[in-house]
C-alpha cells in the first residue's frame, strides 16, 4: 500500500489528523469530494473581505493548547463575537442578558431577575421546557419558539433540550456570546488556516470516496472517515436526520450595514434565521463596499449538504447502530458527520488531536 493513512475531508478533523499523522513520520493522502478545502470553515476573499462562505466561524475555547495550536498556523486576531437579536421589526441585544430585559420590560427588579436561571436547570425532556423553566414563557415566545422552529422544522417540543442548552443567560451586561478566555478568527482567513496545516501533504481534490471506495481502501492501511457514517454504510439503518442549509452572499454597495456582525430573526414569518456581515470579523478593514450573507434554514435530503445533526432520542439509537458496524481495523471515524455530534471547532481538533495521540503512543 502506498500510504499509511488515506484522510477522507479536509475540514479541521482531517487536516488535523493528517498534519500530525505527517509530523510523526507517517505518508498520508487526503482526498475531499468538494473542490475546495476546508469543509464548512472555507473561506472566500469577495470584495476585499475574508467571506465564511457556509456560516459564521468564530474560533473559541478556553484551552491555551488548542488556541496557540491552530495560532501556529496562521496568526488569529481577538474578535469577540457580538449579536443583535430582531423581533417583530426591534433588536434586542442578544444573548439574554441584563441589557435584553431592559429593552424588553423597561426597569427590571428583582422579581423579574429571579425569572431566569443563569445556571439552568437540567432534566428536561424537551426543548420547550427547558426554555420556559429557565427563561420563562415571555421570553421563550420571543426569541426562542420562532427562530428555533424554523432552524430545526420541527416544533420546541419535539427537539432534545441540549439543542438550546448551549445558549448563555446573563443577568449582567455581558453581551459577548461566548464565555470563552480564547476568541478569534484567522486574519488572513480560514482556508489559510486549512493550507498551512496541509502544507507538504498530497491532497486530491473533487474526488467522491464512496463512488470507488474499494480503490481509496487500498491505497492506504487505514482509512481516516470524516463524512456522514449513514452514507458511508449505505443507510443499513436507515437515514440520520439532519439539517441542511442556504446561503446567500451579496455585495452590497455600502462601508456598513449592521451595527454588529449577526442579527437573528426570531419572527416564524421572516424565512430566514441570521444574516452575517463579514467586516465585523476584522479590525481595521476600510472598503467601500460590504458582504452581507443570508441564511435560510432548510430540510435535509439525500444529496444535499448536512450542517446539524438532530441527536434526538431515536437518532442517537441509529447512531448507536452504525457505530457498532465500524471495523476499528481498518477504519477510524472522526469530525461531527462521522461521529454525529455537534462539534464546536475546538472540540473537533481536540478531538482528532486526542485519536492521535491514541496512535503515536502505539508507534
Amino acid at each position: 500500500m502506498k500510504y499509511d493513512f488515506l484522510i477522507v475531508g479536509t475540514g479541521l478533523s482531517g487536516a488535523t489528523f493528517a498534519r500530525e499523522m505527517t509530523n510523526s513520520g507517517k505518508k498520508c493522502l487526503v482526498i475531499d469530494r468538494r473542490k475546495t478545502m476546508g469543509g464548512n470553515v472555507y473561506t472566500e476573499k469577495i470584495a476585499g473581505i475574508h467571506t465564511h462562505m457556509y456560516g459564521p466561524h468564530i474560533f473559541n475555547t478556553n484551552s491555551p493548547m488548542l488556541w496557540g495550536y491552530v495560532n501556529n498556523f496562521t496568526p488569529f486576531n481577538d474578535y469577540r463575537h457580538r449579536v443583535k437579536c430582531s423581533q417583530g421589526g426591534t433588536l434586542y441585544s442578544f444573548p439574554i442578558n441584563l441589557n435584553t430585559l431592559e429593552e424588553l420590560w423597561g426597569d427590571v427588579d428583582q422579581d423579574l431577575l429571579r425569572k431566569l436561571n443563569t445556571e439552568p436547570k437540567a432534566g428536561f425532556e424537551n426543548l420547550e421546557e427547558y426554555a420556559i423553566e429557565n427563561l420563562g414563557e415571555e421570553i421563550y415566545r420571543k426569541f426562542i419558539y420562532g427562530y428555533t422552529k424554523k432552524q430545526w422544522g420541527k416544533e420546541p417540543r419535539n427537539l432534545p433540550a441540549l439543542i438550546i442548552s448551549r445558549i448563555p443567560i446573563r443577568k449582567n451586561r455581558n453581551d459577548d456570546y461566548h464565555k470563552c478566555i480564547y476568541s478569534g478568527v484567522p486574519k488572513d482567513g480560514y482556508s489559510k488556516l486549512i493550507e498551512n496545516m496541509l502544507d507538504g501533504i498530497e491532497i486530491r481534490l473533487d474526488v467522491d470516496y464512496l463512488k470507488k471506495r474499494d480503490y481509496w481502501d487500498g491505497m492506504a492501511k487505514v482509512v481516516v472517515y470524516t463524512g456522514p457514517i449513514d452514507e458511508f454504510f449505505n443507510y443499513a439503518h436507515g437515514d440520520l436526520d439532519w439539517r441542511s442549509l442556504r446561503f446567500d452572499h451579496e455585495v452590497k454597495q455600502a462601508e456598513w450595514l449592521q451595527a454588529v456582525a449577526q442579527i437573528n430573526y426570531t419572527d416564524e414569518e421572516i424565512k430566514y434565521t441570521r444574516t452575517i456581515e463579514h467586516k465585523h470579523f476584522y479590525k481595521n478593514i476600510n472598503t467601500p463596499q460590504t458582504v452581507i450573507t443570508t441564511e435560510y434554514p432548510q430540510e435535509y435530503n439525500r444529496g444535499q449538504e448536512k450542517y446539524y445533526p438532530v441527536n434526538d432520542t431515536q437518532n442517537t439509537f441509529v447512531y448507536s447502530q452504525y457505530k457498532k458496524m465500524i471495523d476499528v481495523s481498518k477504519y477510524i471515524f472522526i469530525g461531527r458527520l462521522a461521529t454525529y455530534k455537534y462539534y464546536n471547532m475546538d472540540q473537533a481538533i481536540a478531538a482528532a488531536l486526542k485519536v492521535c495521540n491514541k496512535i503515536k503512543d502505539n508507534i
